[in-house]
């Protein structure tokens, strides 16, 4: 089943899958960029190659018949709506056509969970793309990587710009959230949430 039937809208994109993250060898691999991971791994997987547009890095690939756009904002996390905003007035896609891939603190290392629209949670990533869109009401696969274990003092700001703990499987994580992604686009959010929630 298909997430849209053709002619229901003006884009020619079946998704617009933003990955967050910061630029800068330094956050990497950090938790922050896992939405980037993820992004990166279906890149790689599909044979995407990326090309500066959108004040990000931009790349377009097929899954089958479906043509999806990968987005990198390069804005910093804090400013991300400018990137995702501007990528989704020129694709003219709908606030359901957009996938936000982020990490989350909320949710414990290596659990998943897609979702349409919800609340903000305090990141500020999300924050600004709801400013820059005027909406909530947007896909999110939310990517766990938890809290400062008991005894860790950092701030959550400085633990989420860290590295993953070494007993994490991080390979695995994102190659499970990038098939994640590959579901929701083929098969819709519901599919999706009932194979990786």
């Amino acid at each position: 089943m298909r997430l849209f039937r053709r002619g229901e809208r003006a884009s020619t994109l079946d998704l617009l899958v933003a990955g967050l993250g910061n630029p800068g060898r330094e956050y990497e691999q950090t938790r922050h960029n896992a939405g980037w991971m993820v992004v990166d791994e279906l890149a790689r997987r599909h044979d995407g190659s990326f090309r500066s547009k959108f004040d990000g890095r931009l790349s377009e690939i097929r899954l089958g018949e479906l043509r999806l756009a990968l987005l990198k904002p390069e804005t910093y996390m804090n400013v991300s709506g400018k990137s995702i905003a501007a990528a989704r007035r020129f694709f003219k896609v709908e606030p359901e056509q957009l996938l936000v891939v982020h990490d989350d603190v909320d949710l414990e290392p290596g659990r998943l969970q897609a979702r349409g629209g919800g609340g903000l949670a305090g990141h500020n990533g999300l924050r600004s793309i709801a400013a820059a869109l005027g909406t909530q009401d947007f896909l999110r696969l939310r990517v766990g990587v938890g809290r400062p274990g008991r005894g860790d003092r950092r701030p959550v700001a400085d633990y989420v710009l860290s590295a993953f703990e070494p007993e994490l499987d991080v390979d695995a994580l994102i190659a499970r959230a990038a098939d994640a992604v590959e579901a929701i686009a083929a098969e819709g959010l519901e599919p999706a949430q009932q194979r990786f929630n």
